[in-house]
């Protein structure tokens, strides 16, 4: 599992590119991220409320990297912080080109959970 790239608006994931923000799974499937489980308690994508943080958790899984966007905007909720630390997962939050550095050098267990805007 290897991220290519991101642009403004998609990010390229073992030569495959999505438009949309994703969750990069444990297994390396690639999912499109629930959103809409954050926009519908903020009004917004950018902070990820605790429903979307129990729709990414995967058993197993030691780090969450999270992509906040290309200019770093995305965090999440305290609530989803306490969700992720109960459950022992040790969480980076960086602009998306900063966070597939991450992503492509870290051999923990992890997830990725990429902004591909803003």
């Amino acid at each position: 599992m290897q991220i290519d790239r991101s642009q403004f608006g998609s990010i390229t994931i073992d030569g495959k590119t999505y438009e949309h923000d994703v969750v990069i799974r444990l297994s390396g499937k690639v999912e499109k991220r629930q959103k809409k489980l954050s926009k519908e308690q903020y009004g917004t994508s950018h902070i990820i409320s605790k429903a979307e943080a129990k729709s990414v958790f995967e058993e197993g899984c030691d780090l969450l990297i999270i992509g906040a966007g290309q200019e770093g905007n995305v965090c999440p909720s305290p609530e989803a912080s306490a969700y992720f630390e109960k459950k022992g997962w040790r969480v980076i939050v960086e602009p998306t080109p900063d966070a597939i550095r991450s992503f492509n050098h870290s051999r923990e267990k992890k997830i990725g959970l990429m902004h591909v805007t803003c």
